[in-house]
């Protein structure tokens, strides 16, 4: 008995694993959209927040187990959890706790709305894959460019298929290829009103910020509204991610590193130091 169960165990252990999370909660259309994608590829576990976590970042917080719920895709039983914790945490919980082996590859999304410009480790999206790249396993976050009425929603309105498509598609290259040398995980964002033949392009994090927040002045002071996006064509770097998504209508691709350290030269550190 216990050779047949290695037999089983082995045959298993030669499955992909493919963790789906997001910072939008389980129950976001972004995230069925992403296991749809990649069911063919391997076998998939999802474990995500159990509510809207976006704007999360990297952060640690909340308390509780993964629960079991029910999740079902193309008439597949799907094994899904529910954490009510922050995207990093939900990773740690899947890979960690979870996960019968190690994941082959994490899927951060599809998330509502883009994640670009220098802004990017606000994303619990981008955050998620974060994490899991500090846990040794190859990690992509998807978005795909939308309103931003939509970005704390779980609409109908928005068509996840063109970012589905592009999520498999790099999803089969990291499985056959493993991660670009130097990279730690893939920021990949769609251009709204994308179709499957869009270009894609790799590309780096503008310097620039892309999402600013909103002041109104009032009796009381001045007070937060909410965030708006601006570009300034003038300024954007020419592979910048920023210019391929709202301006080239391109689908970027951002090779991310946990590495955040400048690159100072031996020059400027001794000229700094003078």
């Amino acid at each position: 008995m216990a050779n047949h169960k290695s037999k089983i165990i082995n045959r298993k252990s030669k499955i992909p694993l493919i963790v789906i999370t997001n910072d939008d909660g389980i129950a976001s259309p972004g995230l069925r959209a992403a296991v749809h994608a990649v069911l063919d590829l391997g076998e998939v576990l999802i474990v995500a927040p159990r509510e809207q976590q976006s704007s999360a970042g990297r952060a640690f917080y909340g308390r509780g187990d993964a629960e079991p719920v029910p999740y079902v895709v193309d008439r597949k039983h799907v094994r899904a959890f529910a954490v009510p914790t922050s995207p990093a945490i939900a990773v740690r919980h899947a890979c960690l706790l979870v996960a019968d082996r190690r994941p082959a590859l994490l899927i951060s999304g599809i998330n509502y709305g883009e994640n670009i410009g220098n802004g990017v480790t606000i994303s619990g999206t981008v955050g998620a894959a974060l994490e899991a790249a500090n846990l040794g396993v190859p990690a992509m976050a998807v978005s795909v460019a939308t309103a931003s009425e939509y970005h704390f929603s779980h609409s109908t309105d928005i068509d996840f298929s063109v970012a589905a498509h592009f999520a498999w598609q790099f999803a089969r290259r990291v499985l056959a290829y493993g991660m670009p040398r130097g990279a730690d995980m893939l920021n990949i964002n769609v251009p709204e009103g994308a179709r499957r033949t869009t270009p894609w392009r790799w590309t780096r994090v503008a310097r620039a910020a892309y999402f600013y927040s909103t002041i109104e002045m009032t009796p009381t002071g001045k007070h937060f509204t909410g965030y708006e996006a601006r570009v300034d064509p003038e300024t954007l770097e020419r592979d910048a991610d920023v210019r391929a998504v709202v301006i080239d209508r391109v689908v970027s691709v951002s090779p991310l590193t946990l590495d955040l350290t400048a690159r100072v030269s031996v020059q400027e550190r001794a000229r700094w130091g003078e």
